[in-house]
């Protein structure tokens, strides 16, 4: 019955909502609040749960120099979303995954969100979901003006006052402290306000000594262009609703944007309806990344031209921030009589942005720690990365993701993933195909294994 001592406390959500008639209708949804929903912890002794549900370890200990004492981890939804390759790294362990931050993950990325189902499946991550949302100490209503973001953010800091207090209540758990990693610097002085011992991920990566590489995985997306030029090298992205105005005024196209295989200065854009706009130069593409849906604007009819005829390709190492060489080889270039519509990329609908494959250019600067990736597709661009790693992983095949492309930078910016081998190892080189080509090569699952019959096969 839904009236047992644990339901004892029932809240209501209550929505106002348009229906597609134009109706308004008030929605009221019933949320039950618990009194016994597990912590988690092995050594708790106010929760009564089971051995088979422990997930958190009993003795956690500390693999940060910046918190001694044993804890276990909270991270929010920012630290699911952008850092997800880190958080799939050994390294961090004894992570309590919210509620709330798994239900914000799922709305807002289906991919990531299945990633961290998988870590938390995994029981050597000790990753643990605690159900704040339904216990009644750590259930909050939102307040009048208060944002969704805002009252999300405030149920983290809730949910790790109450664990900081609940462990400090049971005498096998006294000691445990909680940390929370946030990349939100407002979150983070609330917290530290409310009593919550809050960290950037950054900062508490950097101090776990016993896990030096766990930096390059870092994403770059907070902050990613600095350390690179002040100068402005692409136009700046109209804004989503730009865009649209943009394509119902007629004024701006949409379309998929593709490089060309023999010019890494020259690309078009297909078009529904009308033939490929033609686009040249680097800032004519304007931060574009092959497979990206993209809005084009077309140039005056006096400036359409035809495909270049030479083949054009980006070797040589970093040349900095400067855009002054490439326009130069546009120009110089030999052009097909063919005249065709020309455009030039002025926002970006949707980023089709994946891992890549490829190997590390080396920084030829002695003891720097920034590098180039060169991508195995030829029509991926260059990507800067920073790594401590590149005299080991020079001669090996690696992945990298791409944060951002900050206007001020001649190359995306990324972060390492992993390493997949020695390049021209037989074995490597067919992960790097497989990968590149997104074709399925996981390991099958026990499950699986144990429906075949057993060795040897006649």
């Amino acid at each position: 019955s839904l009236l047992q001592e644990s339901w004892t406390m029932l809240a209501q959500k209550t929505f106002i909502k348009k229906t597609r008639r134009g109706n308004i209708i008030k929605v009221v949804r019933e949320h039950y609040l618990r009194d016994d929903i597990w912590c988690g912890s092995p050594l708790c002794q106010i929760c009564i749960q089971e051995q088979e549900n422990w997930t958190l370890e009993k003795k956690p200990g500390s693999r940060s120099s910046l918190v001694a004492d044993p804890h276990y981890l909270v991270v929010d939804t920012n630290i699911v979303l952008d850092q997800i390759d880190l958080l799939e790294s050994d390294g961090l362990a004894n992570v309590i995954i919210l509620h709330t931050v798994l239900e914000e993950v799922r709305h807002r990325s289906s991919p990531v969100y299945k990633r961290l189902k998988d870590i938390i499946a995994n029981p050597k991550r000790n990753f643990y979901v605690f159900v704040n949302e339904h216990r009644k100490e750590t259930y909050i209503e939102r307040l009048a003006g208060e944002s969704a973001n805002d009252r999300n953010d405030r149920a983290i800091r809730v949910a790790c006052k109450w664990y900081k207090e609940h462990l400090g209540a049971s005498a096998p758990t006294k000691g445990l402290g909680m940390v929370m990693l946030s990349d939100d610097k407002k979150n983070r002085e609330l917290g530290v306000e409310e009593g919550v011992v809050s960290y950037s991920l950054r900062e508490y990566v950097k101090s776990m000594e016993q896990f030096p590489d766990l930096v390059d995985k870092i994403s770059l997306k907070e902050g990613g262009a600095a350390g690179f030029s002040k100068k402005f090298l692409f136009p700046e992205h109209l804004s989503p609703g730009q865009i649209t105005a943009g394509v119902k005024a007629g004024r701006l196209m949409q379309g998929a944007f593709f490089l060309s295989r023999t010019n890494f200065l020259e690309g078009s854009v297909l078009v529904e309806g009308r033939d490929p706009i033609l686009l040249q130069g680097l800032e004519g593409m304007n931060r574009a990344v092959d497979g990206d849906t993209v809005a084009v604007e077309l140039l005056d009819k006096k400036d359409w031209t035809g495909s270049s005829e030479v083949v054009l390709e980006d070797d040589g190492y970093d040349p900095g921030d400067t855009l002054d060489k490439d326009n130069k080889l546009i120009e110089k270039a030999v052009k097909s009589k063919d005249v065709q519509s020309t455009g030039r990329v002025v926002g970006i609908v949707r980023r089709k942005w994946r891992q890549y494959c490829g190997m590390l250019q080396p920084n030829p600067v002695k003891g720097s720690n920034r590098h180039i990736f060169v991508a195995a597709e030829k029509k991926i661009p260059k990507v800067r990365i920073e790594t401590r790693q590149a005299d080991t992983l020079a001669s090996q095949r690696i992945i990298v993701a791409i944060d951002s492309w900050p206007r001020s930078s001649r190359y995306p910016v990324g972060h390492f993933v992993r390493a997949l081998g020695k390049i021209g190892d037989k074995a490597t080189e067919n992960m790097v195909l497989l990968l590149e080509h997104d074709i399925p090569h996981s390991s099958f699952s026990e499950a699986v294994l144990d429906c075949l019959p057993s060795l040897p096969w006649t």
